[in-house]
């Protein structure tokens, strides 16, 4: 079965079309969204980020005619904006997420002002999100779409996303979500990831449905069944690989029993205390898990680590993509992957955005 985009591709030889429409970029990290946008022939004109090694890396790769090194909350407050901006077909945004990952503190990190590893600056992480709202009603794009992670949709941070809809409805867009999986898109690793796509209301008429009694939204499908990309179909031979610490040897060998990718399940099991929870084993026959922003993964039968061409494909990021001063790892690990984003922008540009340049 083909694949509608490739894993396996480069910046370089790639002829990106821009006829679908424009978009902007917030929270843009190295421009994992972005590429995605290009790919679905999107003309993606600007960007919005707090880290200046990422910006460095995005301003490398992807030559944005308009980027902004500042908090959102500077860059929302700002009196001379583009023209453009005001008249975009998305505003795109992937809020930092660490105090809702179901891997972190989620409910004991919530309201506290920290210094996070995005921007090494003072921040709320979770008042980001109302941050990018305040954004969407000054710019009024006909469509956003706003990522996060799975652990926003669950336990207490479901008040989180009451309120994402009340400001979401009070801006002026009809919102909804979807849970959505990249590996059945096309890409080579498990990602879960929640994903806001919301419509102006003077655009939703034509494409209203009753979802039920007292409900009436814009209807989208977003429903994706590509075949899964195991790691074997990425795995590369290479003679040097990282060799995995002997350390962990107790620990692979229990994956190996158990069939667990977890290597922190053996330590709960022999001592009670959850450790190495990042490090995950790389079943060959199974698709790669999510790429972490310090990624520790475990090849089976090998003792030793995926290599930067793995992580790559495993991110569908360009093979020749310039990473500067930044670890290909945590770029892609703090990214939503280009071709699932390149699956969702194609599904809304021939839902709607094309049939919203006819009635135009």
């Amino acid at each position: 079965m083909d694949h509608k985009f490739t894993y396996n591709w480069k910046l370089s030889e790639t002829v990106f079309s821009k006829g679908r429409g424009t978009v902007f970029s917030c929270f843009a990290g190295g421009g994992g969204s972005s590429m995605g946008y290009k790919l679905a022939g999107f003309d993606v004109i600007g960007c919005n980020e707090i880290d200046p090694k990422m910006m460095e890396c995005y301003r490398e790769n992807l030559h944005p005619k308009y980027s902004y090194l500042e908090p959102i909350q500077t860059f929302k407050l700002r009196d001379d904006l583009p023209d453009e901006l005001f008249h975009l077909d998305i505003l795109d945004g992937s809020p930092p997420c660490s105090n809702f990952s179901i891997a972190g503190n989620r409910e004991k990190d919530w309201g506290k002002e920290k210094v996070f590893r995005e921007g090494q600056q003072l921040q709320v992480l979770d008042t980001l999100f109302f941050d990018f709202i305040d954004l969407v009603k000054r710019l009024q794009p006909k469509i956003v779409i706003a990522e996060n992670v799975k652990g926003l949709c669950m336990g207490e941070a479901w008040n989180y996303v009451r309120r994402i809809y009340k400001e979401f409805e009070e801006a002026g867009y009809n919102v909804q979500d979807w849970l959505l999986d990249a590996s059945k898109m096309g890409v080579p690793q498990r990602r879960e990831r929640i994903f806001f796509v919301g419509l102006r209301n003077d655009l939703c008429k034509p494409f209203l449905y009753q979802k039920d009694m007292f409900t009436l939204k814009p209807k989208l499908k977003l429903e994706f069944n590509e075949k899964e990309i195991k790691f074997q179909e990425i795995y590369t031979k290479e003679e040097n690989r990282k060799k995995m610490q002997e350390v962990l040897n107790n620990a692979y060998d229990y994956c190996i029993q158990n069939n667990t990718a977890d290597f922190a399940k053996y330590y709960e099991t022999t001592t009670s205390k959850r450790k190495y929870f990042n490090t995950r084993l790389i079943f060959k026959n199974n698709v790669c898990d999510t790429i972490k922003s310090d990624c520790t993964h475990i090849i089976e039968g090998e003792k030793a680590y995926i290599n930067e061409t793995e992580l790559r494909y495993a991110g569908t990021w360009p093979i020749d993509y310039v990473c500067k001063n930044n670890k290909i790892d945590y770029l892609i690990g703090m990214s939503v992957p280009p071709v699932m984003i390149a699956q969702i922008a194609s599904e809304i540009y021939s839902q709607w955005l094309s049939k919203i340049e006819r009635e135009i």
